[in-house]
């Protein structure tokens, strides 16, 4: 992890540590959002993962999606495809 990404993680990392146990399990995506937080910027860097991070959390609430969500480019059998277009293509 590059020295910026890990800076970024950090006030992940203390709200996984302070405020999660507060909070409960109530997310909708797999894995967390602050999983993929840190995950993002491990993999991608601060910026890209930083961007990812952003659009994750911006994705999470009441009337977003929910589900398997992995980070671009950490599982291959999902990349490249949406879930929708995976949920068309199972039926064929």
């Amino acid at each position: 992890m590059t020295p910026l990404a890990a800076l970024f993680a950090l006030p992940v990392r203390a709200y996984r540590l302070i405020a999660s146990p507060w909070v409960g399990n109530g997310c909708r995506f797999q894995p967390t959002c602050s999983a993929y937080a840190l995950q993002a910027l491990e993999t991608h860097g601060a910026v890209k993962g930083g961007w990812l991070t952003c659009r994750r959390v911006c994705r999470c609430h009441p009337w977003g999606g929910q589900g398997y969500d992995p980070v671009p480019g950490t599982d291959p059998s999902h990349d490249g495809e949406s879930d929708t277009e995976r949920r068309d293509n199972a039926g064929r």
